[in-house]
């Protein structure tokens, strides 16, 4: 049985309601796709253009995880940043990496108007700094971006232009992206799903997979039926599952939590944030906000690595919320809702193979919206036999989470503490 989408904002506004059923039987295909995220829909979508028989399993329904509730925010850069990329696999392979998250976000754009998918994107992005500290992590950040990667697209505000643009006290400098941007990502991811599926892309819900039985052609089961296909794709991120150990031991599930005010005057939402733009500081446990087309305020944070959720959701983004923005604190909070990002321990991301015919992209580390769309195309093109983009990624060494799937998440915690600390500092 597959479960709804949660109770979110993004629910309550989505333009599709796709209601596909479970697989039942033996099928086969060219390729098949596990999970219908933005990852697995862009890899389905990108091969039935090449003419792949293409069928996608989703455990609930499409766009369920991530993609479908995220903050929506579609930046720039992965999460572990260019420095750490630079130690991990040299200098010319960082290079590409970067030039392969500014392609991402050129893909997305590219999507919303090559498939006329109504996301309510809109552009610009602002990382915001608390303290002294941050506007110095910020000014040598783009001093490396624009200088050493030529990225053109960034501003340095200080703290009055920040103010200008962002009415909060809380925060004394900025740096804005006008390439970067946010959008809708159920409505995004849905609108995908519909393209692929007018390509003739096959799409089944409450379709667990239980096991792979590698081989070539490999057999993918459900708990009512099996597909036979020459490629497998693997788009779970932070719900494997335990369909392959190594893959599950390198990503960690970890919650965030979004809630949305009711909507505001369209004066107020215009005061709290100029021009619709998104925002979010750069404290390891960070803020991220933005309003919505309906003038909402979506406002995102507060990471629990314990698998436990707060123990009201509402109340815990709510006061994030009002601390940044007191002019809030007698609104009315309509949805509040969760779900995991999949985290990397460099937090770069984990794209590769485990057998020739056998793929994934996981790990984005909350850097998903655009990034997924990127892996989506990588997946394609390794499938359809063109794997140089994607062998700069499998160049980039990953380490397993301690303690295995009992300990790892106590040891985590205890490591995010240091981390939580230093934000207060």
């Amino acid at each position: 049985m597959k479960q709804p989408h949660v109770d979110s904002y993004y629910a309550a506004s989505a333009n599709h309601d796709f209601d596909f059923p479970p697989l039942q039987g033996a099928q086969s295909a060219d390729v098949c796709v596990i999970g219908a995220g933005i990852t697995g829909t862009v890899t389905a979508l990108e091969l039935a253009k090449k003419g792949y028989k293409v069928i996608v399993l989703e455990a609930e329904k499409v766009s369920w995880g991530a993609s479908g509730r995220s903050g929506g925010q579609a930046i720039f850069g992965w999460a572990s940043e260019q420095d750490s990329l630079e130690k991990l696999v040299g200098a010319p392979d960082a290079k590409t990496l970067w030039d392969l998250s500014v392609e991402a976000l050129e893909t997305t754009k590219g999507y919303i108007k090559d498939y006329n998918i109504d996301c309510d994107w809109r552009d610009g992005m602002v990382h915001l700094a608390i303290k002294a500290r941050h506007e110095r992590e910020l000014k040598q950040w783009h001093e490396s971006l624009a200088n050493k990667y030529g990225y053109g697209s960034l501003e340095l505000w200080d703290k009055q232009q920040v103010r200008d643009n962002i009415d909060s006290e809380r925060y004394c400098f900025g740096m804005f992206d006008r390439n970067s941007g946010h959008l809708h990502p159920l409505n995004y991811t849905l609108g995908l799903v519909a393209a692929a599926k007018a390509l003739g892309v096959e799409f089944y819900e409450g379709s667990r997979v239980k096991k792979i039985h590698h081989g070539s052609p490999a057999k993918i089961v459900t708990a009512k039926g099996q597909v036979t296909a020459d490629y497998v794709v693997l788009a779970c991120n932070a719900y494997m599952e335990g369909l392959d150990f190594k893959l599950e031991s390198r990503v960690m599930p970890v919650g965030t939590y979004i809630c949305a005010s009711e909507p505001l005057e369209p004066s107020l939402a215009g005061s709290l944030m100029k021009n619709n733009i998104a925002a979010c500081d750069i404290n390891f446990v960070l803020d991220y906000f933005r309003c919505s087309a309906d003038h909402r305020m979506l406002f995102g944070g507060r990471c629990s690595y314990s698998g436990i959720d707060p123990r009201s959701i509402e109340g815990t983004m709510r006061k994030r919320m009002v601390d940044v923005f007191p002019q809030l604190k007698n609104v009315k909070i309509d949805y509040a809702w969760g779900g995991y990002v999949g985290i990397t321990m460099n937090r770069a991301p984990y794209f590769g193979r485990i057998k020739d015919n056998v793929f994934y992209a996981q790990g984005f580390s909350g850097h998903g919206i655009a990034a997924t769309g990127l892996a989506g195309k990588l997946m394609a093109e390794a499938v359809s036999g063109t794997a140089e983009r994607l062998d700069v990624f499998e160049r980039i060494p990953h380490l397993p989470f301690p303690g295995g799937r009992l300990l790892r998440t106590p040891a985590l915690v205890l490591a995010m503490s240091y981390y939580r600390l230093r934000d207060i500092l």
